[in-house]
């Protein structure tokens, strides 16, 4: 079912973002009088699923689901038919167009997935607002949770203060900026200490599993008992707090973790709070220092009561939504940029974390909720938007570098080296799909 949901998102996520992108062409073509000869939803190849003939252009869904297209009479396009070529430029054709038409045409698929993902933004913050844990009033600073962070140069209660010179508003935003970024500013016991992201740093994080190497510090709080753990009859139970180890006060499980260690295979006393009531449980450890009792999860606004983290919410009216919305687009955009930056420098390792459909897809959460869903669907346009800028024959880069440089000098390429360039760029497309489909397959036997 979780698959299914996951699916039905991306799904309709994919459609959405397709459909609008290629109006943008569609639309600029129909008022410049380019005859449009299909709109199609996935790739048809060899026969479609559905498809409608209306006023000269036939509308349809393939079943390929890899993208979609407008054909556009007098243009090299994914359909590579170039018979048409062959014969003498129609008034209606696309190479008749005047250069400055034909690059707003092309233009328009980019500039409407841009527009689309700063205003589902807008809309996002101005539906929801926004709430997330506070980074400068982390109580206790960080939790390091495994090498990763050990290796950045992370401790324990640490603050991560700025990323490349910029402040962490929300905690959940300093993995991102760290992966995008070259050094961050910590606070250590009184001290700030500026550190380097090593280059090869996302290639870890790739290689770690994308897992979490930060979290906020929790106190230890009695989740599941497993059946083989010693301390299953002890009395503890579930939600029951530690607050002290043989009368050493705790505050945070990776404390905890701490104190028991040297008392493997013995027992240890626990205070225990449970409601309104203290309790002293005597519990048996392993050889390895554990209780044998996972760590329980609290509630954000139990953690907020409890002090150790505050939750920022802001709503927003329409018209404070807008800059709001249009702050959070560009640093989507800009973060993309980064991220993109990186992965064409192979000193990044970034390449290696290359994903498909199936990366696309697992981004979407296990259970239906649209504000999850629109705010994957508006980071997805805006990189929709930069991979189809890119200077590539096949996407609508391509087109643009070709128009932009028939205008600078006045001289036109010729149908036949569009249509190589065409099918180079093709081909280039269809390598890295194979190649980030892979990566796919690949992490689901790792």
């Amino acid at each position: 079912m979780e698959i299914l949901i996951k699916a039905s998102q991306f799904l309709l996520s994919l459609s959405l973002l397709i459909v609008l992108h290629e109006l943008g062409h569609f639309i600029p073509a129909k008022l410049f009088k380019t005859r449009v000869e299909k709109f199609y939803l996935f790739f048809d190849y060899k026969f479609s699923l559905l498809k409608k003939k209306i006023g000269g252009t036939e509308y349809g869904i393939g079943w390929i689901p890899l993208g979609g297209y407008v054909k556009i009479s007098g243009m090299i396009d994914e359909s590579m038919d170039t018979e048409q070529l062959q014969e003498p430029a129609k008034p209606w054709e696309f190479r008749s167009k005047p250069a400055w038409q034909r690059l707003i045409i092309m233009l328009g698929g980019i500039f409407v997935n841009f527009i689309l993902g700063f205003a589902l933004y807008i809309l996002i913050l101005f539906t929801w607002g926004e709430s997330y844990i506070s980074n400068e009033n982390l109580e206790g600073g960080i939790w390091v949770t495994n090498r990763l962070g050990t290796e950045l140069g992370l401790q324990t209660g640490d603050q991560i203060k700025t990323i490349d010179g910029k402040p962490i508003k929300a905690f959940s935003n300093i993995v991102p900026e760290l992966i995008n970024g070259n050094e961050f500013t910590i606070e250590r016991e009184g001290q700030r200490i500026v550190k380097e992201i090593p280059v090869d740093f996302i290639a870890k994080l790739i290689e770690e599993g994308k897992g979490r190497f930060i979290s906020p510090r929790y106190p230890f709080v009695v989740g599941q008992i497993s059946e083989s753990s010693l301390n299953i009859k002890s009395g503890l139970q579930s939600k029951d707090m530690i607050t002290a180890i043989n009368n050493t006060p705790v505050k945070y499980f990776d404390q905890a973790e701490i104190l028991l260690s040297p008392f493997k295979n013995q027992e240890v006393s626990l205070t225990v709070k449970r409601g309104k009531e203290q309790l002293e449980i005597p519990v048996t450890l392993d050889e390895n220092g554990k209780t044998g009792v996972a760590l329980g999860a609290l509630s954000n606004e139990d953690m907020e009561r409890l002090g150790y983290y505050t939750l920022e919410t802001k709503t927003y009216s329409f018209g404070e939504a807008i800059p709001a919305g249009i702050e959070k687009g560009y640093g989507t955009l800009t973060g993309y940029l980064k991220q993109l930056k990186k992965v064409f420098n192979p000193e990044t390792g970034a390449y290696k974390g290359l994903g498909g459909f199936i990366s696309i897809g697992s981004i979407f959460p296990s259970t239906w909720s649209w504000q999850v869903f629109w705010s994957i669907t508006a980071f997805l346009s805006i990189m929709l938007a930069v991979m189809n800028l890119l200077p590539i024959p096949a996407l609508d880069g391509g087109h643009v570098v070709f128009t932009l440089y028939e205008m600078i000098t006045g001289k036109k390429p010729s149908d036949k080296f569009l249509e190589y360039a065409q099918i180079t760029g093709f081909v280039l497309l269809m390598a890295l799909l194979l190649f980030a489909n892979a990566n796919d397959v690949i992490k689901l036997f790792d």
